[in-house]
């Protein structure tokens, strides 16, 4: 038998190191070839890794959390024949304590339990008056129904002298007042590791990097949402359901194409370079089980509305399913956040670094607006938006925003 040392692969896109999100083997294991053993998270993406070998696990080196260069060893297996190493030493067994001198206990002194004092409720037999329905109530609320004071005839214990009990004796207008909180001083540490931890430090990088200024603004998508709802009722088989981020891609296509191209752009820090995107490629902010990811639509520019629709459910449903390629998560130009059932009146999106700016969508509602003059019912929705200052003034920002605004007020010129 031989030892078989599994390195750290490279994985490409110029990766280094990974950090280890999670072991699918342990020791004592037999995996055989190609069995996926361990998940490595990038900058890029995660990727899960097979074995080259049929053997048994022996060693794993790094716990979740860790990274791993390139070239580092990962796992250690027994295999048949010579393998390719020499098995590393195992780490030395901790001295064993000695055994403290033994001490006397003395014995325990029985005390004797008191019987419990008949309330003014209890019987000549010493069983308390309750109905079946406070009996039953009283079992499974846990209470020993001779400590409570009955408040009924003969002392018959009610509903609310329970209730009194259960809330400490103390009641307003025989109504029983809520128990004070009981102190608390426990703590609970929580690792920030794989995709948690890549988050926190592309945060960290766009709001420390980037002098973000939100603007805010109101549309009336009434009439947008009459033609959603008349475009959906008329779609084939083929053509997805539209929700509003389908024709709000759309809308942003036509501006960054006509006067607002300063919108749809990259900033390179290092090189003090701002680029200019003509492909429009939008990312998706898609909250999942393991945290924030941002698939891209590819190149909306050159999709119909249908078109765009689709390609929006799958990434957004790759991306949720945890099956998302390199891909689907890279080359963002611009990126929606949709707030959607959460509402809310407004929010400071923080820019998807190196881009230039980040809309975030609210939930519709009717509410009560004043058009001619006279209230009536309309369906509105909140948008907040965040711009790079270095590079979009404020007014530019004001400006995409109102422009966006008009198309979604009057929807029929998006397609």
């Amino acid at each position: 038998m031989g030892t078989n040392v599994f390195k750290m692969p490279d994985i490409g896109e110029g990766v280094v190191e990974g950090e280890i999100t999670a072991w699918h083997v342990a020791v004592g294991d037999f995996v055989v070839e190609d069995q996926d053993m361990v998940e490595i998270m990038t900058d890029k993406a995660t990727v899960g890794i097979g074995s080259t070998v049929d053997g048994k696990v022996t060693k794993l080196h790094g716990n979740i959390g860790d990274m791993i260069a390139v070239g580092g060893p990962l796992i250690e297996f027994e295999v048949e024949g010579d393998g390719d190493a020499t098995a590393s030493e195992p780490e030395p067994e901790p001295e064993p304590e000695p055994e403290p001198a033994p001490v006397a206990t003395p014995e325990p002194v029985p005390v004797a339990t008191p019987e419990p004092t008949p309330s003014p409720g209890a019987s000549t037999s010493g069983r308390p008056l309750a109905s079946p329905a406070v009996r039953r109530r009283a079992k499974e609320e846990g209470v020993s129904l001779p400590q409570v004071s009955g408040s009924g005839p003969a002392g018959r214990i009610t509903h609310a002298d329970l209730d009194s009990y259960l809330s400490g004796g103390d009641t307003v207008g025989g109504l029983p007042i809520p128990k004070a909180g009981v102190e608390r001083s426990g703590v609970t540490e929580v690792p920030i590791i794989g995709l948690r931890r890549k988050i926190a430090e592309q945060m960290t990088k766009s709001y420390t990097t980037i002098p973000h200024f939100s603007y805010f603004e109101e549309v009336d998508v009434t009439d947008l949402e009459a033609l959603r709802q008349w475009m959906n009722s008329n779609r084939t088989d083929e053509q997805p359901k539209l929700t509003y981020l389908a024709f709000i891609m759309q809308a942003l296509v036509k501006l960054f194409q006509n006067g607002h191209e300063g919108c749809n752009a990259t900033y390179d820090d290092e090189k003090e370079v701002l680029t200019l995107h003509e492909a429009v490629n939008i990312g998706i902010a898609t909250t999942t089980d393991r945290g924030l990811y941002v698939p891209v639509v590819k190149h909306v520019e050159g999709k119909t509305i249908w078109e765009a629709g689709v390609e929006l459910i799958r990434v957004s449903s790759a991306a949720r399913e945890g099956s998302a390629s390199l891909d689907d998560l890279t080359g963002s130009t611009f990126t929606i956040t949709s707030l959607g059932r959460d509402g809310g009146l407004g929010a400071t999106p923080i820019i998807n670094h190196p881009e230039v700016g980040i809309l975030g969508v609210h939930k519709a509602i009717d509410r009560p607006v004043v058009v001619d003059g006279k209230i009536t019912i309309r369906k509105m929705m909140n948008l907040s938006s965040s711009w790079d200052h270095r590079v979009v003034d404020g007014a530019n920002g004001a400006a995409l925003v109102q422009a966006l605004k008009q198309l979604l007020e009057h929807p029929i010129s998006i397609l």
